[in-house]
């Protein structure tokens, strides 16, 4: 399958934590029915775009200023097979467009699709993407940003089975802003792939979130943030979780070109070990070649504060529900840079609900009492 596929190898160091095997066996998996999609809406106006194995499902849809066409898939080895029909957003300048919602299902069959961003001068975007079902489901996204246009994203990956791989390519003009979270809390295998470049002066990129993993389950991301002009802020914000046998992997880079003075970017990687069974890898990379630029990173894998779990319990609260209050409040982290409060609740559920079953506790809604 390797083969035919021509997929990365993981002697390569940027793809050394990779788990092809396990793409490819979500690549030949055998066709399974099409999950529940009637949740996968959020309440919010805007186009609806329903994806069944990378075609639209046209009756199901409703594509608003989102246009099909063809897409290229660039030179990347994931997501060059991504090329063909895709979906294409472009915003006008001095526009902002009500948020645009997409929906990828999975059903085993084969399941690539490009998409492009394409926001003017001045232009304000929301996407959110969700991904359901089980199989390979590989996406290519290219991100352009006119002058201070301004495109926020937040992507939630809750397949049940399979592999999801999603490579993301993103421009960033004079003073215009990015924020990207994703949320990994399905069960199947992930790579989260990013090159950012800040290619206008006084940029702004957040990129980040959580991966959340559970069983043999093994999440990646690797991530490239590139300041090509003065002034510029990055930040890479992400936290793991990993159960079980688990494996979660963080890979981010920062490259400040030889001219990009003045910039500032920042990484903070934190893992965090449900059982001393479960890896969390963290790579964090600074390549500066200007001299006048304010960078850092951390990076930290541990696990729960044995004091807090102590205090919590002797406020009566159960070990299992104590846990999970706090894992959460380590996710949230990441969560709580979704602007949208609609968004930033749905993919908190979701954390939740995974927690809820690593941990065995159920959780009280945000803000709730604990009993």
């Amino acid at each position: 399958m390797s083969a035919v596929l021509d997929l990365p190898s993981s002697r390569a160091e940027a793809w050394r934590w990779a788990d092809m095997g396990a793409l490819a066996t979500a690549a030949a998996l055998a066709p399974v029915a099409a999950p529940d999609t009637d949740g996968a809406f959020l309440d919010l106006p805007g186009a609806r775009l329903l994806f069944v194995d990378g075609v639209l499902d046209d009756a199901r849809s409703v594509l608003g200023s989102v246009v099909l066409t063809e897409l290229g898939g660039g030179d990347h080895l994931l997501g060059r097979h991504a090329a063909g029909t895709g979906w294409m957003l472009r915003v006008e300048a001095d526009a902002a467009l009500d948020p645009v919602q997409v929906v990828h299902v999975a059903t085993g069959a084969e399941n690539h699709l490009p998409a492009a961003i394409v926001l003017g001068d001045d232009a304000v975007a929301q996407v959110y993407e969700t991904y359901v079902g089980a199989g390979w489901s590989n996406r290519f996204t290219s991100v352009s940003l006119g002058r201070a246009a301004r495109l926020m994203r937040a992507v939630r990956l809750t397949q049940e089975a399979g592999f999801t791989s999603v490579r993301e390519e993103a421009t960033l003009g004079v003073g215009a802003s990015l924020i990207t979270t994703f949320l990994g809390a399905g069960h199947a295998g992930t790579r989260i792939d990013a090159a950012v470049t800040l290619a206008g002066d006084g940029g702004y990129a957040e990129f980040g979130g959580a991966l959340l993993t559970a069983g043999e389950q093994r999440q990646e991301c690797a991530v490239r943030v590139r300041h090509a002009e003065p002034n510029g802020q990055s930040h890479q914000l992400w936290r793991a979780v990993a159960a079980d046998r688990s494996t979660a992997s963080l890979a981010a880079a920062v490259e400040v070109a030889r001219h990009a003075q003045k910039t500032d970017g920042e990484q903070s990687l934190r893992g965090l070990l449900l059982q001393r069974t479960a890896t969390v890898n963290l790579k964090p990379e600074l390549e500066i070649f200007a001299d006048d630029v304010k960078c850092a990173h951390g990076a930290t894998v541990g696990e729960l504060d044995n004091r807090a779990l102590f205090y919590m319990q002797s406020r009566g609260i159960p070990k299992p529900k104590a846990q999970a209050l706090l894992t959460r409040a380590f996710v949230a982290d990441a969560l709580d840079r979704i602007g949208n409060e609609t968004v930033r609740d749905a993919f908190a559920a979701n954390a939740d609900a995974w927690l809820g079953q690593a941990l065995g506790a159920a959780l009280p809604p945000e803000g709730g009492r604990v009993s």
